[in-house]
């Protein structure tokens, strides 16, 4: 039944089938679903000009997806080892490394808090009076450790 209706419609299903590929891209995150469309549209656009049995549309639209794809995954690794202007974004903790804060709780027995904007962090240490300045050295997990600065 598939077949019939491909016959049928001719490359005018190519173009309808690249147009479901291109909306469903919304709905799916990951630009996985455009290169299948954008070689469905093609492959319509080739079939308007030089009409052709369906196996041949179903085989140039493989290779077309083919060289889609792995365009696109040669562009995303080429793109991979671009340096950002901000390369601690999302990497809150490394960003903190090296900054001086002022205790809002003393470290007792190793453990304290700093204040970071508008959050309180845990920090270990050595021993400091509240409103000391420490520096932040390294980290575990989400406990950074400081020195006095």
């Amino acid at each position: 039944m598939i077949v019939a209706t491909l016959a049928a419609w001719g490359a005018w299903s190519w173009i309808a089938f690249a147009a479901v590929l291109m909306a469903a891209e919304i709905l799916v995150p990951g630009y996985f679903l455009i290169w299948l469309g954008i070689a469905a549209a093609v492959t319509g656009a080739v079939f308007l000009v030089l009409p052709a049995p369906w196996q041949i549309q179903v085989a140039v639209f493989a290779v077309l997806s083919l060289v889609c794809l792995f365009g696109w995954v040669r562009v995303m690794k080429s793109t991979n080892g671009t340096t950002s202007d901000k390369p601690d974004l999302n990497r809150r903790l490394e960003a903190m490394v090296g900054r001086e804060f002022v205790l809002e709780e003393p470290i007792q027995a190793g453990r304290g808090r700093v204040r970071v904007a508008d959050s309180v962090w845990l920090v270990t240490g050595p021993d400091l009076a509240a409103g000391a300045r420490v520096r932040v050295t390294d980290f575990e997990g989400a406990v950074l450790l400081v020195e006095a600065a």
